[in-house]
């Protein structure tokens, strides 16, 4: 018969598993500190994409999760040794299947501007970010180029 804890235990992995949050990256309301504000003008402006791809993070819950419910399922066959052997191939084919049913990856194509901006200290700088469709340059456009800690944004000089 199966044992009541190891029928929670696998009840709490799989909604740990289900419910663990993902984090997110930089936001663009979040304040950060400025390190440096240049103006210019936009020289060129050129739409590009790039493909990304978007690794699952939760792989290795996912390979667990199933090493657990195979193992659970595979424990409700066989008596004695039998039944031994029985939990560990469940656990082993629970454990491919989630590997190999549970990859979430994906490519992602990004939508970037290029920018040529022509400072007012007379130095050129080529800046690629992600395309703003409230945000659109054009080549002549005065913009201000703000130097983050360890990244740079454009926007439209106001």
């Amino acid at each position: 018969m199966l044992k009541p804890w190891i029928t929670y235990l696998a009840i709490v992995c799989l909604f740990i598993g289900v419910i663990s949050p993902i984090e997110a990256g930089y936001k663009r309301n979040q304040a950060v500190a400025v390190e440096q504000v240049q103006y210019g003008s936009v020289v060129s402006v050129r739409n590009i994409t790039q493909k990304q791809l978007v690794e699952d993070r939760n792989q290795g819950w996912k390979t667990f999760g199933g090493a657990l419910i195979g193992g659970v399922v595979g424990h409700q066959f066989g008596g004695g040794s039998g039944q031994d052997v029985a939990t560990v191939l469940g656990a082993l084919i629970g454990a491919g299947v989630g590997n190999r049913y549970g990859d979430n990856s994906y490519y992602q194509e990004l939508s970037l501007v290029e920018l040529m901006i022509k400072q007012e200290d007379g130095k050129q700088v080529m800046i690629i970010q992600d395309l703003d469709p409230g945000m659109i340059f054009n080549a002549g456009d005065e913009v201000r180029v703000v130097y983050l800690q360890g990244s740079v944004r454009v926007d439209i000089a106001m």
